[in-house]
């Protein structure tokens, strides 16, 4: 089948709806939406802050945090201030080069809280069922080796989707009914078939689920040591935060991955959209309040304490 005249493979801009169906009201949902933003730019900035300063710090235990509180700062940054300009200033078009770059950096930096997240339940792991060997299971050596491995597979998994995108046809009116640009939501304005788009994008999701199961398989560990410990109520308390940190992460996103994919014309545009952006927004919000606590009460003397809570 031959292909419209107005095809083309790179158009100038795409077109940000913003919510649809809700452009009367998208003034006054702008404000809650800025007003989270700056609660997480403000917050995440501070702990980066007292880290880079504070000298009695455990260095090596902060390291994971650091990188955890950059990437909430990368991932509310890409979207957020694209989507006040639709909500305040009416400024929906977004060109071709800017619209791949936004979508690069939400799915890079997505990708690099799920391995951190990972990495910080690998981190109260060690710190609660091998103590004594904390220091010398987690080096500044390994922490680093985990480190380029996060930033490498974020590259490997987000990478593509430029490439996957760049190869396809273009045609008709290039608007995309969401707050931001994300990979989906742009192959789907495309005149050719999506296949491999989508399975690139299940087997990165696929990927996303192991970094799930591993989260779970350390908790089900530190919760049945937690239990074992004379003062198990307030490790259980620490564990709490922490699995609520997570929730917070990834219930959103794979509501919002598989609901695209598999059932989205059975729910609301504008409710998918709000979900969308929970994950973006709620993250790096919840992150630096409950790991900063959480940290917080790691200030103890080494010879002074049995576990890192």
């Amino acid at each position: 089948m031959s292909m419209s005249n107005d095809t083309q493979f790179q158009p100038s801009s795409f077109l940000l709806l913003g919510i649809p169906g809700q452009e009367d009201v998208h003034i006054w949902i702008g404000v809650p939406f800025f007003s989270v933003y700056l609660v997480a730019l403000l917050g995440n900035a501070a702990l980066l802050f007292v880290i880079q300063t504070e000298q009695s710090l455990p260095e090596l235990t902060y390291y994971f945090l650091a990188i955890l509180d950059s990437t909430d700062l990368g991932l509310s940054t890409a979207a957020i201030p694209k989507m006040l300009d639709i909500f305040w200033f009416n400024i929906k078009e977004t060109y071709f080069g800017g619209c791949l770059s936004q979508m690069f950096f939400v799915h890079f930096f997505t990708v690099m809280e799920s391995i951190v997240l990972v990495a910080l339940a690998f981190d109260c792991y060690i710190a609660i069922c091998k103590p004594l060997r904390y220091t010398m299971i987690l080096t500044s050596k390994i922490i680093s080796l985990i480190a380029g491995i996060a930033v490498l597979r974020s590259l490997y998994m987000v990478v593509p989707l430029v490439f996957l995108l760049l190869r396809l046809p273009f045609c008709g009116h290039c608007i995309i009914p969401h707050t931001y640009c994300e990979h989906m939501g742009i192959a789907r304005l495309a005149c050719a078939s999506i296949k491999v788009n989508i399975m690139f994008g299940l087997g990165s999701i696929s990927l996303l689920l192991l970094d799930v199961f591993l989260v779970i398989l350390f908790y089900v560990r530190i919760l049945y040591a937690v239990f074992c410990l004379p003062s198990w109520e307030k490790a259980f308390s620490t564990c709490t935060a922490h699995i609520s940190a997570i929730v917070i992460t990834y219930v959103p996103a794979f509501f919002t991955f598989f609901i695209y994919r598999f059932g989205g014309h059975t729910i609301p545009p504008h409710i998918l959209i709000i979900m969308a952006n929970l994950y973006i927004l709620m993250s790096p919000t919840m992150n630096p309040i409950v790991y900063g606590k959480i940290r917080k009460s790691m200030f103890i003397p080494h010879s002074k304490q049995r576990y890192y809570l």
